[in-house]
Order: structure tokens, then C-alpha cells, then sequence
């Protein structure tokens, strides 16, 4: 619990053994509950995340989304849910930064953003660095919100992701997010966040269909409810 709040942490893994246990040890002791949510791992994930201490379900249906909303059925309860990746790209000890500003009352949603802090060398690809810049200018341009980041490293208040109502299971999960805040007219804040080179090899921006894919499916996800909105 973290000033009167009880805080939950989603982990969404794919194939991260050699990082999870990191991950989950590096999370803050205030926080009340860890949920990994194993999205068809076929390595040592599950064994190493439950040795770790945490709880860990199982989510068939492949996507990154898909894993982030079978964890939120799981903890509907918390009063903020923390979005966490489990390559230990992000620093889980950094939690604070994000859950804070809401436990305070101030805003409903935190955004780790990753180009304002510290990211190590090599961190962040060269396509990762553009795709976010593309992204964020397009949700400039159509709705006229400055963001800097689509950042995994996330927390928001339960309150707030049910008015959200996410739809997305898969590469769009974050920028609808971002999108959904500012349609609902929500308080979002970006926070510079440190970053490192993850533990293994990037199954989205490690090769060059997931890069692909990925940046088609936030593309089509930002032109779609732009779409929306010159219709409303």
C-alpha cells in the first residue's frame, strides 16, 4: 500500500527467463500484489516468476494488450495498477515516480517517458526512437496533446482505466491509452523515467517483422480514432 492506496503490478512476459526474477525482486515491498500474465511462454518464465514470489495466470491469446486486460480482470480490486514489462528494460525501484502523483490526488494516469530520462546506450533502437516520435507528433497534430513517449512503465488509477475501457489486445495497447485519456479528458502526466539495454533479444523491435507490425498497428490505431473523431 502506498499512501492509503493499494497498488497492483501487471507484468506482461513472453519467453523472459533470464530477466523475470530480476523484475520482480526489483519491485518496491509497498506494493500489495504482482501478477505476471504468461502470454504462451515456452521456456522457464512461469517456474522462475512464481519462484520470484509472484502470482502468475495464463493469457492463450497472443498480444501485448491481450496480457495487459487479462491481468486487469485479475486485479480489478487495486486502487492503481502499474504496467511493468519484464525484460527489465525499465526500474521497477523508479516506481514511485509514477504512483505518487496519483495516490496524491493530482492526476489519474503517469507516463514513464523514457526520451526524458536517461536511457542507456543502445536502449532504444533507432526505429523505436522514431516510431514514438511519429506517434506522439500524430496525437499532436489530431488532438492537440503533447506526449513524448508511449512508454510500457505506466500506472493509472482503477477509476480511471474502466472510464477508459480499452479495447486494444495488441501493439496498440499504449498509445489507446494515451488516446483514451485525452478523448475522456483525463489528467495525464509524463515523468522521465531511467531506461537500460533488456535481458535477451526484443521479440517487437529485435527484428524487423515485429518492428513492422507493430508500427502498423499504432499507426492504424491513432488514424482509426482520428477517424472517429472528424466523424463525431
Amino acid at each position: 500500500m502506498r499512501n492509503q492506496k493499494t497498488v497492483a503490478v501487471i507484468i506482461p512476459a513472453f519467453n523472459e527467463e533470464q530477466s523475470i526474477a530480476k523484475v520482480i525482486s526489483a519491485i518496491p515491498k509497498w506494493v500489495d500484489d504482482v501478477l505476471v500474465v504468461d502470454n504462451g511462454s515456452t521456456d522457464q518464465t512461469i517456474q522462475r516468476a512464481e519462484h520470484a514470489g509472484a502470482k502468475v495466470i495464463s493469457e492463450p491469446q497472443k498480444g501485448y494488450g491481450a496480457a495487459c486486460y487479462r491481468g486487469i480482470e485479475e486485479m480489478q480490486n487495486a486502487d492503481i495498477i502499474v504496467f511493468l514489462d519484464a525484460d527489465f528494460s525499465d526500474h521497477p525501484d523508479k516506481m514511485y515516480l509514477l504512483v505518487d502523483p496519483i495516490t496524491e490526488g493530482r492526476v489519474q494516469i503517469v507516463i514513464g517517458s523514457r526520451t526524458l530520462g536517461k536511457v542507456e546506450r543502445g536502449a532504444l533502437t533507432p526505429q523505436q526512437r522514431y516510431g514514438n516520435g511519429l506517434a506522439c507528433f500524430l496525437i499532436k497534430l489530431f488532438w492537440g496533446k503533447s506526449y513524448t513517449d508511449l512508454g510500457p512503465f505506466r500506472a493509472i488509477s482503477s477509476t480511471a482505466l474502466r472510464q477508459i475501457n480499452m479495447q486494444d489486445r495488441g501493439f496498440g495497447w499504449t498509445v489507446e491509452m494515451q488516446i483514451r485519456a485525452i478523448q475522456e479528458g483525463m489528467n495525464v502526466l509524463e515523468v522521465p523515467v531511467p531506461y537500460r539495454k533488456r535481458i535477451g533479444k526484443s521479440k517487437i523491435s529485435g527484428t524487423v517483422k515485429g518492428t513492422i507490425m507493430a508500427g502498423t498497428v499504432i499507426l492504424k490505431t491513432i488514424f482509426v480514432a482520428a477517424l472517429k473523431k472528424k466523424n463525431s
